[in-house]
């Protein structure tokens, strides 16, 4: 199968979906379908309320068209290769994040084993089975398995800093790629716009703060005041209807002031101020800074905890969790290295 009929494929997908989306949002009897596999995935895992499932799949409808496909893989040499057969073990933390592994291999020429996660088993089939319609091509070149991962050349397995430790002993004898926590941190200058800080309400709460590419900490600069900061989130005040988010806010705000943590409130997030990157849901670590080159050096210190950087200088503020095809995680290329192994 040539690139350019993958391409096809894909782009076609994508058509696909926003033509899904479209007949959704208009009501249309057609739509019953799509409707039914929105709330089955948001059944099996309640943080994929249906405007989370449907902004995973706007998303991807946006990104799969026939020029974003071909600029993406224009930059390597596609020549036909011999097909082998790649491991992904996907995480479940929000709505599709597996997906672009599975179109890295496909695109590719390769054939994917694929081990869902439990609280994200309902999107990915049908993806391929929406791709298998378009072209029947793909209707063997995907594989969903819930036994042991074995008959494979190379793998990609993404989980947590636990689970990475399992991701070693099991796969380090393949050409692989172990992924482990990462999160993502914004910088503040005290010079943002309201609507910059808007925006970054968005790398904050999309998806509850699940995603890696979440915003969990600030570096703001000293004596930074947050009242400008507070006022831009305030358009996500609701997300504290949700009951896991409520309980999660509740419980971390309960703990924090049992142990005389001081902490600033909005009534629907916690600000704490420390070091660590990784922050609960319901709160966000900041830390203040003096100087924006050492802090660009810290950044490069700590390079294995972060996903990205949101800011002025950096990924523009709202645009945490719309990564191009290129932006791959943790700064890996995914198609390089399926290409060369």
């Amino acid at each position: 199968m040539t690139l350019d009929r993958r391409i096809t494929a894909f782009s076609k997908l994508g058509e696909r979906l926003r033509s899904s989306l479209d007949e959704q949002s208009s009501g249309s009897d057609s739509s019953v379908e799509f409707e039914n596999l929105i709330q089955k995935t948001t059944i099996l895992n309640p943080w994929f309320t249906p405007s989370n499932v449907r902004l995973a799949l706007d998303r991807w409808s946006q990104t799969l068209t026939a020029q974003n496909l071909l600029n993406w893989m224009s930059s390597y040499e596609t020549k036909e290769i011999e097909s082998k057969t790649v491991a992904l073990v996907m995480a479940g933390n929000i709505p599709m994040v597996g997906f672009h592994d599975l179109l890295s291999v496909l695109m590719v020429g390769h054939k994917a084993l694929v081990k869902l996660s439990s609280q994200d088993a309902v999107l990915m089939p049908y993806l391929v089975q929406q791709l298998t319609q378009i072209d029947p091509y793909f209707e063997d070149r995907v594989v969903f398995t819930k036994e042991k991962l074995q008959g494979f050349d190379m793998v990609i397995a993404t989980g947590s800093n636990n689970t990475a430790r399992y991701f070693d002993y099991y796969f380090s004898k393949y050409p692989n790629i172990l992924r482990k926590n990462r999160n993502s941190v914004a910088v503040l200058t005290g010079q943002e716009s309201v609507d910059d800080l808007k925006a970054l309400a968005n790398d904050v709460f999309q998806y509850f703060g699940l995603g890696c590419r979440n915003v969990t900490k600030l570096m703001v600069p000293e004596s930074y005041d947050f009242q400008d900061f507070f006022g831009g989130m305030y358009h996500f005040s609701d997300i504290i209807n949700h009951h896991k988010y409520a309980n999660n806010y509740d419980y971390h705000k309960a703990v924090e002031l049992l142990n005389g943590t001081d902490l600033l409130d909005n009534g629907f997030l916690l600000l704490k101020n420390s070091s660590h990157y990784a922050s609960p849901i319901g709160m966000l670590h900041w830390e203040s800074y003096s100087d924006r080159i050492l802090l660009q050096s810290k950044f490069s210190q700590d390079q294995e905890f972060i996903q990205c950087v949101v800011g002025q200088d950096y990924v523009p503020f709202g645009n945490a969790q719309r990564p191009s095809l290129s932006d791959f995680a943790d700064g890996i290329d995914t198609v390089e290295f399926l290409l060369k192994n």
